[in-house]
C-alpha cells in the first residue's frame, strides 16, 4: 500500500513540475498603483499557500470557539 501512495506522490509532483514548466511565462499582478511582474507558476504557488494558511487560521479559531461553548 505503500508504494501504491509513493505512485500517486511521485504523478502528482510530476503533474506539478509540467505545469510550472509550461507556465514559466510571466505575468503581471496589479492591485491599485502596486504591481508585480512573476511567473505564473509562481502567482500559483504562492496564493496556494496563503490559502492554506488561511484556512487553518480560520479553523482553528472555529475549533475554539467551538470548544469555548462546549464548556458553558
Amino acid at each position: 500500500m505503500r508504494f501504491f501512495w509513493f505512485l500517486l506522490l511521485l504523478a502528482f509532483l510530476a503533474t506539478v513540475g509540467l505545469f510550472a514548466w509550461q507556465n514559466a511565462g510571466d505575468v503581471t499582478l496589479r492591485f491599485f498603483d502596486w504591481q508585480l511582474t512573476a511567473s505564473l507558476a509562481l502567482l500559483i504557488g504562492a496564493v496556494y499557500l496563503i490559502g492554506m494558511f488561511s484556512g487553518w487560521s480560520v479553523l482553528g479559531m472555529l475549533r475554539r470557539a467551538s470548544y469555548r461553548i462546549g464548556e458553558r
